[in-house]
């Protein structure tokens, strides 16, 4: 029923006897749970052993905090468990991702930028020894999704390019740097995203590629990790593939098509058949609109299962969410030998990761004293080695640069950031980061003060409203300012199917009034598809982070003393003839 001495788990005699015993002496109950991952939000310790203890728990996620606590509760929750936990974390780019003062290397769109794979594979390396330290063992990585369309929001910075053989070869880099903690990846999100422009995590996915230009893009990455880099699961996006559900049933209605996550076309015939993968499937997130829109709760929750899903992410409610699994077993919908299949593979996934060897002999969590690895020098400059390599200069169209405090002394700074409620209503830390910064630089620096901040210390009101809409004399600006920057740091999903450049209120003077007063250089922090907003600017830079080694680097390079070495693709045009003048 499932290959254990096979690709991925490789397991000896031992490993086999250990998985086929403990799966048979489970209740099942005890297999119903195996099947979940919590997300642990509540940080309550009482909470948390009623969860693992109560309902069985298979894995869990957590909110990010300090290293420390982080570790703390990763072995609270293995001394709860009766069978040792999967504990997950989602490190795309660094150590970030396992607790909030991991190392912070790249994005996938900087790696994508870099000349070779190194950035990569120094993002996987940097995740899985953090992870490791931490005592996380599995990790929600690599992102294999392709940035096709320019206008998705959700894979921009996530995706390591438009090209299947860019994101296959940083993706194999970042795993074999990943395989340096000895932790188990996942690629994701199976079968694609990227193709359109809608956030799953609002709407259902869809992935309208032909089965033949499928197998050319994301066929051709899952089929290579698969059977050359052994990876261990892959995660199932609540994204449809209408070619493929035709293919295997011609009679399918429109209304019939289902998200992956449901589908047993998809993960039965597609990923366990014709890409011959024998790991755990494990669902994302299950509170996603693409998913829970698809059918009432108590049936998307066994139907996950029965479609060929091994686990469920999250919990809308547990005790509901695993009423609803149990009763999924008890009417026939998840059959016997579905849960023992699912139930195999998940003990499957901790044999190969020894986690009973190392409960026995009293190393299941890491020295403590490990920890000292989480953001230490090394880690720190690999993420300087990947600002230097992937800061790009998209256009220079009026020969502005170099810029530096010696030729442009004053400088106006402008950020554009997300709406302040997404930082609770405080000043912008990257604001303020970014003026620092300026400020030992060398350049004498104005901040722009948008509506928001100007409403943070006066309130609303009209006379603030002025302030922010008025521009006033252009030729007092040109001499009280020698240069504007103005940084772009918007980001998000889940909450608006595209996320674009927006401004603090209307007509407000961060537009960029000024590129015809003043030498204008824009950069954006994070997205990389701002030009679709402001088409009209003359020197244009991706530097695809908010970090303080990427504003040191890109002030180096703005300045002539760095030259910039990566490079964008067509889609950073956006289609537009105008943002490429």
């Amino acid at each position: 029923m499932v290959d254990l001495k096979g690709n991925p788990f490789f397991l000896d005699d031992g490993g086999v006897a250990w998985v086929n015993g403990t799966r048979d002496a489970m209740t099942l109950e005890e297999k119903i749970g195996q099947l979940f991952i919590m997300l642990d939000r509540k940080k309550d310790r009482e909470e948390e052993r009623k969860l693992i203890q109560k309902y069985h728990l298979g894995g869990c996620r957590y909110e990010n905090e300090n290293a420390k606590a982080i570790y703390e509760q990763n072995e609270y929750y293995q001394q709860c468990a009766k069978i040792p936990l999967l504990i997950a974390s989602n490190c795309d780019s660094g150590g970030n991702g396992v607790c909030s003062d991991g190392t912070y290397v790249a994005s996938a769109a900087a790696c994508g930028a870099t000349s070779d794979t190194r950035c990569a594979y120094d993002v996987g390396r940097v995740s899985g020894i953090e992870m490791a330290a931490l005592g996380c063992n599995w990790n929600f990585g690599p992102v294999c999704d392709i940035k096709m369309n320019w206008r998705n929001t959700v894979v921009n910075t996530r995706s390591y390019g438009s090209e299947a053989d860019v994101v296959l070869s940083n993706a194999r880099a970042y795993i074999q740097g990943m395989r340096n903690g000895q932790v188990a990846v996942t690629a994701k999100h199976f079968p694609g995203d990227g193709v359109e422009e809608l956030d799953q995590h609002l709407v259902m996915g869809t992935n309208n590629l032909s089965c033949g230009e499928w197998e050319k893009s994301f066929g051709k990455v899952y089929k290579a990790l698969i059977e050359e880099e052994h990876v261990e699961a892959v995660m199932v996006g609540h994204i449809a593939i209408p070619a493929y559900e035709r293919k295997y049933n011609p009679s399918i209605k429109d209304g019939e098509i289902l998200p992956a996550t449901l589908s047993g076309n998809l993960l039965k015939n597609l990923l366990r058949g014709e890409l011959d993968f024998n790991g755990v499937i494990v669902t994302d997130a299950t509170h996603m609109g693409g998913f829970t829109s698809a059918m009432p709760r108590c049936e998307q929750v066994p139907r996950a299962i029965a479609a060929g899903c091994d686990m469920f992410l999250f919990f809308n409610d547990i005790e509901e969410d695993f009423g609803y699994m149990l009763e999924g077993y008890k009417t026939g919908v998840i059959t016997e030998e579905r849960l023992d299949e699912a139930v195999t593979r998940i003990l499957a996934l901790k044999a190969k990761l020894k986690l009973h060897e190392k409960r026995q002999a009293g190393t299941l969590m890491p020295e403590k004293a490990g920890l000292r690895v989480v953001g230490c020098t090394e880690h720190k400059k690999m993420a300087e080695e990947a600002a230097r390599k992937s800061i790009t200069l998209v256009k220079d169209t009026l020969g502005q640069l170099p810029v530096s405090p010696k030729t442009h002394k004053r400088a106006y700074v402008i950020v554009v950031s997300n709406p302040p409620i997404s930082r609770g209503n405080v000043e912008d830390p990257v604001k303020e980061m970014v003026r620092g910064k300026m400020e030992a630089f060398g350049y004498d620096v104005t901040m722009h003060e948008s509506y928001y901040d100007l409403a943070l210390k006066h309130g609303t009101g009209k006379d603030v409203l002025l302030k922010s809409v008025l521009i006033g004399s252009a030729e007092e600006f040109k001499r009280k300012y020698d240069v504007v920057f103005t940084f772009i740091n918007v980001s998000g999903y889940g909450q608006a199917n595209n996320v674009r450049m927006e401004l603090s209120v209307k007509h407000s003077t961060e537009y960029p009034w000024y590129i015809r007063e003043v030498p204008s250089i824009f950069v954006s922090l994070n997205y990389t598809n701002h030009l679709i907003d402001i088409p009209m600017a003359k020197t244009f830079i991706n530097a695809y982070a908010p970090t303080e080694p990427v504003i040191d680097h890109l002030l180096r390079k703005i300045s002539g003393e760095e030259a910039f070495e990566g490079h964008y693709e067509e889609q950073v045009f956006c289609g537009r003839w105008d943002a490429r003048t």
